[in-house]
């Protein structure tokens, strides 16, 4: 095949589809560009069939580190297992895909995603999913498409809505809406939302599905010129006489469905189904259409609890389609921790715990994403046990990771402010018991450890999962699914939000012709679903505690002078690892000399606060020190007034009356206070001795009884006594100042001494 190429432009941007060049062996591939990112989505579809009862769909996003001119992080220097940026994009590509398929068709399909180019401002997730679909058309796969996805931003200030906004055009929006379909039905939605109405939510989904639709005619465009010749695939038929001995049983199967014990309903409903296999079918039919048996029970499960709602609006728990299950809710559920709470509705618990930490402690990320950390962390686990079942507990599965990911979105907008509360905070969320909307419960619950952290979140957030059983031209929206509802419902739908608006949603469809007034109908009574479980949470926990609990970091911001960084932090970290370990504190210092400082105990942090403004502080003229004599030299000693700053104690100001050696008086490692007397231009500082102590007898001996050594060594001998050289010749550190012995020197200028007007030679001995 020669290289086909598809540019087009829409809403102010510029894509590009190709194929023909690229990894020809595949089924179907094509590169797909906005702007300068360049993804290659390849789709490989098997020759043969396989003997399951679920449609083998496998889809991998490969994020290349090349791609954004990075070497990965690590020992091993290159890409392992996908981060969770990549395995939310996988995820994103699959669940509008995955529908496209045709029932019977067993094939496995694998759709990998692979970044060649992300150029720093067009995202390439939404065009992925694009290239997915556009790969298994070019390939002749049975796929119902063409499929598009779109993400839609807001401009704050203009409320016009954005297509696929750059990176720093989200930026700017209060709105993070990706959705995804053919030109006629929606399949996939996913939005993070800053507390927006349900109306302004169905606008942009409106605006979204007519934006869908743009890409959809561009991608065929493509697909004409490559023209591709659907391949031959054999769907599977079960034998007709399978499903019409099954669906004899259609009330043994509504009755073994009407109860609201999730176990006790799995029990009957299975004990009627190994019935239908053994007295309806010979063990050489059992053997031979093993899948098609167990395909034909579940459709007669399926079908008896769709009818059931459609016919009689009562659910298999004996609830109406409103009906909330039962609430449970508990704040501050564990001792010790920094914030706790569970949440319970019917047959699903979460407990979900708060840990508060320093902003060092937050999350930092090695993706090809432009984000470099994040501080705050939400994670969700789902063990065996929560559903009554083993099974092997290792590292978090797709569906944890997307679950996780999306109650941390819903509750990202409701957070503090870095300045207002400078913590890094992780909040797991543990499924202790499961049977549907763990996500949501995990969402509730999360939000109750956080107001029991004390954590100031702006309002409290709630979540529920809304389903969809569409039966003909008959409808029916359900709140607060459980696990079959779900299983076996045509969709999944979650919405977060606060009493304001909403803050996150997913959605997943497995059935055609899903609108957008379905949809606002889902979005309304969530609403009202939302608000019920508010109320209930609210009676528990009305606000978030004034105080943080005693086991958690108590985390003061001082800001300092830019230009007093190094000295805070000192060579190689030495002054702040001191006061670390001295106080018991941990200190953070950011570029613009803002210092975080986290403490347990309340003195720790007061005394690394009180050391590191100390550290910063410039002695002023009048201030009184108690400070350490860190080193002497004939003419004074040097006291230590801060970690940074020391003065100059001249030896005249050391005692009452003639001091004639230092150490007649002070020792390095004394103590001694002092005041300040004077701030030079160049920083140097002189001081003052409070409460003088005598000078010790016969501590001043006249300078021809003592011998003295030059600038290099050599014995000097005075015969006159120091003070008499009004103080010129040597500065404060004793060292000779030569422009006072320059040429044009009058006598007199050496304080008395001779009328000498030429210059002496250094360092020769001489008498007056």
């Amino acid at each position: 095949m020669d290289k086909i190429v598809e540019e087009f432009e829409l809403y102010g941007k510029t894509y590009r589809l190709e194929t023909g060049e690229l990894a020809k062996q595949a089924t179907g591939a094509v590169l797909v560009t906005q702007g300068d990112t360049t993804v290659l989505v390849t789709a490989v579809v098997s020759k043969e069939e396989r003997d399951y009862d679920f449609f083998p769909l496998t889809v991998d996003f490969m994020e290349k580190m090349y791609a954004v001119g990075r070497i990965p992080g690590g020992y091993l220097k290159r890409e392992g297992k996908a981060s969770e940026k990549g395995t939310l994009t996988a995820r994103m590509i699959d669940r509008p895909i995955r529908p496209g398929f045709p029932d019977g068709f067993k094939n496995e399909v694998q759709i990998v995603a692979t970044t060649f180019v992300v150029d720093g401002e067009n995202a390439p997730d939404c065009i992925s999913v694009n290239g997915a679909s556009a790969a298994l058309l070019a390939g002749g796969a049975p796929f119902d498409g063409p499929v598009a996805c779109v993400r839609i931003g807001r401009n704050t200030e203009t409320g016009d809505f954005i297509v696929n906004p750059t990176y720093e055009e989200l930026e700017g929006s209060d709105l993070n809406l990706t959705i995804a379909g053919t030109e006629h039905y929606i399949s996939m939605v996913e939005a993070g939302a800053e507390e927006i109405s349900e109306v302004d939510m169905l606008a942009a989904m409106n605006f979204g599905q007519e934006a869908i639709a743009q890409f959809c005619q561009a991608q065929q465009r493509f697909l004409d010129k490559v023209n591709p010749q659907p391949l031959e695939y054999k769907l599977h038929e079960a034998d007709p006489s399978i499903a019409e001995r099954v669906n004899a049983h259609y009330d043994e199967m509504s009755a073994a469905l009407k109860d609201a014990d999730k176990q006790s309903r799995i029990a009957k409903v299975e004990a009627l189904k190994e019935s239908i296999k053994q007295n309806d079918f010979t063990e050489e039919e059992r053997a031979a259409w093993a899948s098609d048996l167990a395909a034909a029970c579940k459709a007669l499960e399926k079908h008896a609890m769709r009818m059931m709602i459609v016919d009689t609006n009562e659910r298999v728990d004996g609830r109406g389609p409103k009906d909330i299950r039962p609430l449970y809710i508990k704040p501050g559920y564990l001792p010790r921790v920094h914030g706790s709470g569970l949440f319970q509705r019917g047959q699903t618990q979460a407990l979900s715990v708060c840990t508060l930490g320093t902003l060092r402690e937050g999350q930092r990320l090695d993706t090809i994403d432009p984000q470099e950390g994040k501080r705050y962390m939400h994670q969700y686990n789902f063990p065996p046990f929560c559903t009554g079942e083993t099974g092997r507990i290792g590292a978090p599965k797709r569906r944890e990771v997307g679950h996780g990911a999306l109650a941390e979105r819903a509750l990202l907008p409701v957070l503090p402010s870095e300045d207002d509360f400078p913590y890094a905070i992780r909040v797991v969320s543990e499924i202790l018991e499961s049977n549907g909307s763990s996500s949501m419960a995990s969402t509730c619950g999360s939000t109750l450890a956080l107001m029991d952290a004390g954590v100031p979140i702006k309002a409290p957030v709630s979540g529920i999962a809304m389903g969809l059983i569409q039966e003909g031209d008959k409808h029916v929206i359900l709140s607060d699914i459980q696990g079959l509802e779900d299983f076996l419902g045509d969709m999944d739908f979650k919405v977060t939000g606060t009493a304001k608006g909403i803050t996150a949603l997913q959605m997943d469809n497995k059935a055609k012709g899903l609108s957008t007034e379905i949809l606002g109908a889902a979005l309304q009574q969530a609403k009202e679903g939302r608000a019920f479980i508010l109320d209930a949470m609210l009676q528990e926990i009305p606000e978030p505690r004034a105080e943080l609990r005693e086991t958690a970091p108590r985390i003061e911001t001082i800001k300092i002078p830019v230009d007093k960084i190094r000295d805070v932090i000192g060579t190689g970290g030495k002054v702040i690892r001191s006061l670390q370990e001295e106080t018991g504190a941990t200190i953070e210092v950011e570029e613009d000399g803002t210092v975080h400082i986290a403490a347990v105990e309340g003195p720790a942090g007061e005394a690394a606060k009180k050391a590191i403004l100390g550290i910063v502080k410039e002695p002023e003229v009048g201030e009184v020190y108690i400070g350490t004599v860190v080193g002497i030299k004939d003419f004074g000693a040097f006291v230590k007034l801060t970690p940074s700053k020391d003065g100059l104690l001249h030896i005249s100001r050391m005692a009452n009356g003639r001091v004639g050696k230092v150490e007649d008086v002070l020792n390095i490692g004394d103590r001694v206070k002092v005041q300040v007397i004077e701030v030079g231009e160049n920083g140097k500082i002189s001081l003052d001795r409070i409460d003088k102590p005598d000078a010790p007898e016969g501590s001043f001996q006249p300078r021809e009884h003592r011998e003295r050594r030059d600038d290099r060594g050599r014995e000097r001998r005075f015969d006159r006594p120091r003070g008499d050289r009004g103080g010129h010749g040597r500065d404060d550190r004793g060292d000779r100042n030569r422009n006072d012995r320059g040429p044009g020197r009058h006598p007199g200028d050496r304080g008395g001494r001779g009328g000498s007007d030429h210059r002496r030679p250094r360092n020769h001995r001489y008498d007056d």
